[in-house]
């Protein structure tokens, strides 16, 4: 062991992201899903993801390696259908090992190209580098994205498009918090591998409930949404009874398991009935499940801990 081993994860990223160059276009920079980017001409905003799976921490070489593939770019869409965008380009990094098979890595691409071809982006290029011997492999995405222009989101355009992304600091206190989908269970149930990013869904809601905050669910609700609460400087109040449980799972795995890649938002609570309602008709297959409120700063009810975290054992 080291003789300073690494913190935390969300304590490690602060002391990294802290002072790091950035340009006058960086509107949000690290903490939150993506990077949003003013593009010149001061109307267009890029986003910017960087995602990385892991043998043997997000997968194994005994899964099916199309499934991998799919994996690794649909967690970088989640992210961007996370901050209200729509996906585009991707360049794929591969690092791999001397003992893996040219069977395996064509699988992968397979994998990333049909869920490309589903999600509408495009695979621009990318990398490959070898590891050494009993190396893990590691496929990373950079995944660029896009948000509706000023012209496109204006006034009197008729399209009900919001031009902004919607970040994880934009909760107060009263506002109802929900998730989609179900919770836990998720690598036992295969989820983990064969999700459904809810940019369909997310993109629904920019047009006619925009929430005030928004994140993907990767690491566990007791680690995202103290995350989102402390983005928002505020508070929850979780109803845990009412966590909507994926088969096989029960309130543990619900807050801890990880790898659910749903969406966790908030509401303003006026709007929360009109939606709730509009939401069964448009996605009658996915549940929209309130699940809590936002709270003041000071209460934070139940007490949350655990989750995924990659650098505690």
């Amino acid at each position: 062991m080291p003789d300073d081993p690494l913190p935390p994860e969300d304590v490690l990223v602060r002391l990294l992201t802290r002072g790091l160059a950035q340009s006058a276009r960086t509107i949000t920079g690290p903490g939150d899903d993506c990077a949003v980017i003013q593009l010149p001409g001061g109307k267009s905003r890029q986003l910017l993801k960087a995602d990385a799976v892991v043998e043997n921490v997000h997968f194994t070489r005994a899964m099916p390696a199309a499934a991998v593939g799919n994996k690794a770019l649909c967690r970088a869409v989640s992210d961007i259908a996370a901050m209200g965008g729509a996906p585009c380009e991707a360049l794929i990094t591969l690092v791999l090992p001397p003992d893996i098979s040219l069977t395996w890595v064509k699988g992968v691409y397979a994998g990333l190209n049909k869920a490309a071809r589903r999600w509408g982006v495009g695979i621009a290029g990318g990398e490959t580098s070898s590891a050494a011997a009993g190396s893990p492999v590691v496929i990373s995405v950079c995944l660029t994205g896009e948000l509706p222009s000023d012209a496109d989101a204006g006034s009197g355009s008729g399209s009900g498009l919001n031009s902004a992304a919607v970040r994880r600091s934009g909760a107060r206190p009263g506002e109802v918090i929900a998730v989609t989908g179900r919770l836990g269970n998720s690598f036992a149930s295969g989820w983990h591998l064969n999700f459904t990013p809810r940019l369909r869904e997310a993109q629904w809601l920019m047009l006619h409930f925009p929430p005030t905050a928004m994140m993907d669910l990767s690491d566990g609700l007791a680690k995202d949404l103290p995350r989102l609460a402390a983005a928002s400087r505020c508070g929850w109040d979780l109803e845990v009874t009412a966590l909507p449980l994926r088969k096989g799972a029960d309130t543990a795995a619900a807050l801890g398991d990880g790898e659910d890649y749903e969406l966790l938002m908030t509401f303003r609570p006026e709007v929360w009935q009109d939606l709730a309602a509009a939401w069964k008709k448009q996605f009658p297959r996915v549940p929209l499940t309130q699940i809590g409120r936002i709270t003041a700063r000071r209460v934070k009810r139940p007490a949350l801990a655990g989750g995924w975290d990659h650098f505690q054992a």
